[in-house]
């Protein structure tokens, strides 16, 4: 566990350059991240138009110690004309893993999310092979669902996903 101090904010244009950085490495996006070359401006004119905040999905960038250290991510997910949840997600710079970092910003992420929004239900996925990821969803309370077998296509195969979710209404940690 980290004892350097954990929190998120909105994402500065200071932090394009690392955020634009982290997305563009394979190196710091596998084993699980690791989808291919994209677009490598997207963020930066997404920023420029909503600071990375809007109504259908959101970033923000974890710090550790004050520090970049990557970023968490939320979108929503329509069910029914009145009925929507949001999926998160975490990406952290591959130097910090293993820490307790993304634990934390996750809980963060968590106590946000149920403080500036009606949502009932928050969900995660991860790649059945990432156990780390698994052990910190559940760390913040997140349960364990099910398998989406064959849902991402990564490194030339078809991948299975773990999904989790957490209600505000479940008892945390």
């Amino acid at each position: 566990m980290t004892d350097e101090p954990i929190a998120l904010s909105p994402i500065s244009e200071t932090d394009l350059p690392q955020l634009e950085a982290l997305l563009a490495d394979p190196e710091q996006l596998r084993p699980f991240q690791w989808y291919g070359w994209r677009d490598p401006g997207r963020f930066r004119r997404t920023w420029a138009e909503n600071g990375l905040l809007s109504d259908e999905w959101s970033l923000l960038a974890v710090r550790a110690g004050g520090e970049f250290a990557g970023f968490v991510m939320w979108r929503r997910v329509d069910v029914a004309a009145n009925s929507w949840y949001w999926s998160i997600g975490i990406q952290l710079r591959a130097e910090l893993r293993g820490r307790g970092i993304g634990t934390e910003a996750q809980r963060l992420l968590v106590d946000y999310l149920f403080a500036h929004s009606p949502v009932m239900r928050l969900e995660a996925d991860t790649d059945s092979a990432n156990h780390a990821e698994q052990r910190a969803l559940e760390k913040v309370g997140f349960l364990r669902e099910g398998v989406r077998r064959g849902i991402t296509f990564r490194g030339g195969e078809w991948r299975d996903a773990v999904v989790y979710s957490l209600l505000r209404t479940d008892p945390r940690p």
